[in-house]
């Protein structure tokens, strides 16, 4: 084992540099190690990874959302709008860290590079907490669309029935994850920021404003599925909701009684 010390910090550029000289200057048998080799090493794995990792989650949800509510439409608005609350935050992260942006608000003294794993981490967490949203609130207005057969009211009766809970929700877990903030470490500090942002867009714009009104301007169209297609998808329940003309059928399976 021989130790090298660079004279430039582990994140500077110059130690990344450093490191691929040095990597390019010994035998294949020989490994070189150390905090700056991990974590150049996991950068890269996560940027190869990444697209892959979001494309399954992306593709899982919207074939799981198709098989609830039984249409195409819905889920993919689902993803895209859950796609735009990520990227948002995302964006909030880099201008407070990366720029400097309100940086004194948060209790730092400088910029910070983004931590490799944290778009991964954000990814997950936020794309979970937003289809849990989501799934709450179609639930009730599918629940009420099939009750009525109005999407205006439908989706004005979801929003009533669930937006309490959603903001309730929503607010608990804003004032959790800020209280990372206040931790000295910026890596907490991106985690809290990060996290605490999401909900509040996702709650807020998201689920509050974008969902509801690209629903009733679609009316039917939110509910649309080819025919083919609906007769090889398995019949699936959101929670104890009813699938479409599952009721009648039911009701035409009882014999009649004098």
């Amino acid at each position: 084992m021989l130790p090298a010390r660079p004279t430039t910090a582990p994140a500077d550029p110059a130690t990344s540099r450093t490191l691929a000289r040095v990597r390019a200057l010994v035998p294949d048998n020989v490994a070189v190690s150390g905090l700056t080799a991990m974590t150049d090493d996991l950068t890269v794995q996560l940027t190869r990874t990444l697209p892959i990792f979001i494309g399954a989650i992306l593709v899982a949800s919207f074939l799981l959302l198709m098989l609830v509510f039984r249409s195409v439409v819905v889920p993919l608005k689902a993803v895209l709008t859950n796609a735009l609350s990520i990227g948002a935050v995302y964006g909030i992260v880099v201008a407070v860290f990366q720029w400097g942006w309100l940086g004194s608000l948060f209790g730092l003294d400088r910029t910070y590079l983004i931590a490799s794993p944290l778009p991964t981490i954000f990814f997950a967490v936020l794309f979970g907490l937003s289809i849990d949203y989501e799934v709450f609130l179609l639930s009730r207005i599918r629940e009420e669309y099939d009750a009525i057969g109005d999407s205006t009211e439908a989706v004005a009766r979801g929003l009533a029935g669930t937006g309490r809970v959603i903001t309730s929700a929503a607010l608990i877990m804003t004032v959790v994850f800020l209280s990372f903030v206040t931790n000295p470490s910026p890596l907490v500090k991106m985690m809290g920021l990060g996290l605490a942002a999401a909900i509040v867009l996702d709650a807020t714009i998201a689920r509050m404003v974008l969902v509801p009104a690209t629903m009733a301007l679609l009316g039917r169209a939110n509910w649309w599925l080819p025919r083919w297609l609906d007769r090889h998808l398995p019949r699936v329940r959101a929670g104890g909701t009813e699938l479409p003309g599952e009721r009648e059928a039911a009701l035409a399976a009882v014999p009649e009684r004098c």
